[in-house]
């Protein structure tokens, strides 16, 4: 196979990226997480709802998805939420400098 061919099987969809997004009930069935849990990650501003009204449902793109996967993973090793919120902001901050990155390269 060239080589060619195998970055572009590797590359990521940007656009498709950006544009996900969902409702909590979706990501309490992809991830797991019990809405309720969701809800109070929330309230601790650990993650960001795109909801702009109170009542209404709550959305959540990719970036928050990710981090909800990522604080799951770490209170499963026995982490707090307080220490896997602050480690998964650290993460979260080089990944986006990582994509950003491979955003420019591609550009």
């Amino acid at each position: 196979m060239s080589e060619s061919k195998t970055n572009s099987d590797l590359s990521f969809d940007f656009d498709f990226l950006d544009k996900l997004v969902v409702g909590i009930g979706e990501v309490s069935q992809i991830t797991g997480i019990p809405p309720r849990q969701i809800r109070y990650w929330e309230e601790k501003g650990i993650i960001i709802s795109l909801t702009e009204e109170e009542g209404k449902n709550r959305r959540y793109n990719y970036e928050n998805i990710k981090k909800m996967l990522l604080i799951k993973e770490l209170l499963d090793e026995g982490y707090t939420l307080d220490a896997s919120a602050e480690k998964v902001k650290n993460r979260m901050k080089m990944i986006e400098e990582t994509l950003n990155k491979l955003q420019n390269k591609k550009d």
